[in-house]
């Protein structure tokens, strides 16, 4: 496709009043105006013909087959050298469906006889599917008169799947090995389940000295103990509406899901079994807990299948539904949020219910931005007001998570950003102690 440019809409339109004054002072002249239009038209048709041509334009596309959500993935598009003399240069918008965030037009300079690499950002916004339907093109003659267009057909889509590089990363692996089968495990809160003897050394716990055997062997032994394996470790998503809410550009139930992965990971490489659960105003999704680091892709695809759902969540119904498949005492993590005390109430019922048999541990994500409202030095009436009802439900969410507390429920609120770190500290308090 060929159009002008507003380079050459300015040459027509600075040569109409020359056309008119001379018009207006030898009237038979007035086929002058005639040929400011004509020589207007046939110097945009030069300027296209001496564009780069269409024909030898090739344009190879590359794209990633999956995207992690929260980062960016890139498509990469090629323009291959050419006999054009002159460099050029090239507009390119990729043309996206899906819930993405909206493409930009980026530049891409040729020089002359020579291809170019350009890589365009996808970046998406919540798990699915991302379709890229065609790459759109655009550039000027050497006069900058004519513009030329062109697409290019691409119809390829790319998975937008839970972010698991963390899981990748190899000081997870070593938090993993020395947490659970660390050298310290002859410490107090390490694990109650008897492994060996051991030689006394200082610095050693005296508590776990066995004056029996180091009567025996005539001197001091101490017991050594490991962490208790085999534990059902249950991670629950509310799916619900709350948890549709972006924190730093992705929704709520991406984060826990991104953290739980990590988790997921330490807990079967430590011999425990993980099961997903997903609830909102129904039972979305529930998958027995296994065991083996070879069952990661399985609950990979589990959490890739927890959908976005806009109902209201029906803790009753569905904590109650957990809490009867669930035959023996077991690690519930509840990923949900709340936001008032009234909405609260038959959260905390249900709660208590589960705390009754299970170690329950009760995961939100803390807002920045009402703690920032309620700092923030107001200059007008409204910044007041901001604040007092910001105030108000940090005030409601300290109380329900103090309830929640009470009851036996363990509490983590944190921001989205520290939520990894601390879901794996808790956890692996909660194995020191042996509450499971």
């Amino acid at each position: 496709m060929i159009r002008p440019t507003r380079r050459a809409v300015l040459l027509f339109a600075c040569g109409i009043p020359v056309a008119l004054i001379a018009i207006a002072t030898d009237p038979a002249l007035w086929q002058l105006g005639l040929y400011v239009g004509a020589l207007a038209l046939l110097a945009v048709l030069a300027d296209a013909a001496l564009a780069y041509p269409t024909r030898a334009l090739n344009v190879g596309i590359v794209t990633p087959e999956k995207i992690f959500i929260g980062e960016a993935g890139a498509v990469a598009a090629t323009v291959a050298p050419s006999g054009y003399q002159w460099p050029a240069r090239f507009e390119l918008l990729l043309e996206q469906t899906g819930d993405v965030q909206l493409a930009r037009i980026l530049p891409l300079d040729v020089a002359s006889k020579s291809g170019g690499v350009i890589e365009l950002p996808v970046i998406p916004r919540r798990r699915g599917i991302v379709n890229v339907e065609r790459l759109w093109l655009r550039w000027r003659g050497p006069l900058g008169l004519a513009q030329l267009s062109t697409t290019v057909e691409i119809g390829r889509s790319i998975d937008v799947v839970p972010n698991i590089r963390g899981v990748q990363k190899a000081e997870l692996q070593f938090i993993a090995h020395d947490a659970i089968f660390g050298e310290k495990v002859q410490q107090k809160g390490e694990g109650t389940e008897f492994e060996a003897l051991r030689e006394y050394r200082p610095g050693l716990d005296i508590r776990f000295i066995d004056w029996k055997h180091s009567a025996r062997h005539r001197k001091l032994v101490c017991k050594e103990f490991r962490t208790e394996r085999n534990h059902p470790v249950v991670l629950a998503f509310d799916t619900g509406h709350l948890m549709l809410e972006p924190l730093n550009g992705i929704p709520r139930l991406d984060h826990a899901i991104n953290a739980a992965l990590r988790l997921a990971w330490l807990s079967l490489r430590s011999g425990d079994l993980v099961g997903i659960y997903g609830f909102d105003s129904g039972i979305r999704h529930y998958s027995q807990p296994v065991r083996g680091t070879r069952s990661f892709s399985r609950i990979q695809r589990a959490t890739a299948q927890l959908d976005y759902h806009t109902q209201e969540t029906n803790f009753t119904l569905a904590l109650a539904e957990l809490n009867a498949r669930l035959k023996r005492r077991a690690l519930v993590i509840i990923f949900t949020d709340f936001v008032d005390t009234t909405t609260a109430e038959l959260l905390i019922e249900s709660m208590q219910r589960v705390a009754n048999r299970h170690v329950t541990v009760f995961v939100t994500l803390r807002d920045s931005y009402l703690q920032e409202t309620v700092d923030k030095a107001p200059s007008r009436f409204e910044d007041v007001a901001k604040a007092v009802i910001a105030q108000d439900f940090l005030n409601d969410r300290t109380i329900v998570l103090e309830r929640l507390a009470r009851i036996g429920v363990q509490c983590l609120d944190v921001p989205s950003h520290a939520l990894p770190v601390g879901l794996i500290n808790r956890y692996l308090q909660i194995k020191q102690r042996g509450l499971i």
